[in-house]
Parts: structure tokens; sequence; C-alpha cells
């Protein structure tokens, strides 16, 4: 069933204790705005967590496949398409350069892989099918208050070869550090664009496992270098056309949060925290507007 018109939504999550998204370039230290202090989540570390979310879910069986998922092979998961239209790559290179049915390879691929029909995909690599734009976005997530960043000294009762547990005597411990957040709340934005929807075929129960996984995907992704994540309000906002009705600003200037406790201590759990919809408070998880 075809998205009749555009969203656009806010979801608000949680971390306690850990560390929801570390920056590679900087010793997996939580990402961090340097002029505000406000923490920072990308839009790709929550995207993989949709993607893992719905490949638990669905068993990564077509058409909810994942093409994007850990240690895949994209060129080979794009060769795929033209196996299955009868094409012979071995025997024929146009393929990969951009045969005459590039259109059709991109269709396959939108049909069977889930992510690709909602997010986009670059798949002119190697085995040409075309690209593909998502009509699901994100931006990065920002926490609300700024947040700070405390270092553990961790042990590990024991050693990794021989060697170490020579020059240690045989005591053999290792030495590491951990690094986490107290407490944040994150707020990320996102849009449904309906006729991007139509061109590859998001459907409105691609869109319900959507909403399913955002609400849940924290649930199948714990460990213990994350903490406690939780999603703890989902506010959607649903346009009667496809184009939508007001711009996404004035509908996200609707949702606001305050504090509950004093501003002078620090946050430390949700309901430090409400989130309000025109000035009311949500209660529930799950929110819809209809604009």
């Amino acid at each position: 069933m075809d998205i009749q018109g555009r969203y656009d939504f806010i979801l608000y999550f949680d971390v306690k204790d850990g560390n929801p998204n570390g920056d590679p370039d900087a010793g997996n230290l939580p990402r961090i705005d340097p002029e505000t202090g406000n923490g920072l989540v990308t839009d790709v570390c929550l995207k993989r967590k949709v993607r893992n979310y719905v490949e638990l879910a669905k068993g990564n069986k077509p058409p909810y496949e994942i093409f994007v998922r850990e240690k895949a092979i994209l060129n080979d998961e794009q060769a795929r398409a033209y196996e299955a239209l009868g094409e012979d790559l071995s025997k024929d290179t146009g393929k990969r350069k951009g045969g005459d049915r590039v259109d059709e390879a991109r269709a396959w691929m939108c049909k069977n892989f889930f992510d690709v029909r909602t997010f986009g995909a670059v798949m002119s690599t190697g085995v040409n099918c075309g690209q593909v734009r998502g009509p699901v976005q994100l931006t990065f997530a920002r926490s609300v208050d700024p947040v700070v960043t405390a270092e553990h000294s961790i042990t590990r009762m024991a050693v990794t070869t021989q060697k170490e547990a020579e020059a240690q005597s045989g005591d053999n411990r290792t030495m590491g550090r951990k690094f986490t957040i107290p407490y944040g709340l994150y707020k990320v934005y996102g849009f449904v664009s309906a006729p991007l929807a139509r061109q590859t075929g998001f459907s409105v129960e691609d869109l319900d496992l959507f909403w399913d996984a955002l609400e849940r995907m924290f649930e199948q992704d714990r460990s213990a270098a994350r903490g406690l994540m939780s999603s703890q309000r989902l506010i959607i906002f649903q346009h009667d056309s496809l184009m939508g009705d007001v711009p996404a600003q004035d509908l996200f200037s609707r949702v606001a949060v305050r504090r509950t406790t004093a501003s002078d201590t620090p946050p430390r759990d949700f309901s430090d925290y409400n989130v309000l919809l025109d000035g009311s408070p949500l209660s529930r998880l799950q929110t819809v507007v209809s604009v």
C-alpha cells in the first residue's frame, strides 16, 4: 500500500552510564560538539540499529533483506540482481559499466532489500545497479543538555601473549580504558518523503516496521559499552498531501523539553525531563499528530 502523505518526526532517546556512539578518530570517546558540549550520535549509527532490528525481526529474508550488513560484500549482493534477471555477468562486462538493464536491477534491489528502499544506496560500484535516493532521512542526534565524558580504568585478569606474562612475572593483568557519559537525553529529527517512497516501493507496511524499529531497536542492541539506552518519545507529524502541508521547522517548534528538577542539578534520568507538545506533557512513547 502506497504512502499517501509526508511524515516528519522527532525521536528522543537516552543513555545512562554508556557510550552511545564512540568516535574512532578520538580513541572511541563519545562524540561531543566541542563548542557547546552537547553529545552527538551520527545518523549512520542510528540507521545501523534500525537495520540490525529489521534483520533480527524478519530473518534477513526478501523483501526484508539488509543490503549493508556486517561483513557483507556489496558487489556480490548487486550481482544477485542481474542473476535474477537471467544475465551472466561473466560474459557481459557491459553490465558492470551500466548496461540497458540497470533500471531493472535497481528495482530488484529495492524490492528485496529493506534498507535500500528505505535509506537509499549507491550501487554503481563494480556491478552497476544504479543509485537510489531513500525516502527516509535522519539528522545527527544531539543531546538536550551538555554531557560530560567519564573515563574509567578497567583491569582484565589475563594477558594476550606468553611474552606479556613473563614481563609481569605471572601477574597477568591488562589495563584498559572505558569511556561513558553519566546521562544524556538525545533528540533526532527525521523525514519521510512520500514521492520518493513511491519511487523505491517503500510501503505503509515498511513504514510501520520502521516506527517499530525506532521504538524497539535498543532492546536488541545491548552491550556493556553502550550502558542503558532507551527510546523515550516518538512524535510523528502526518501530512495529508504528498508534498506536505506545513514546513517541518514549524512542526518541530511545537515540541519542547523542560527540566522537572533544578537546572543546577545534573540530569541523571528521563524523569528529570518533560517532553511537551504544544505545552502539554507527553506520557506515551509514540504520538501521531495529523497536520
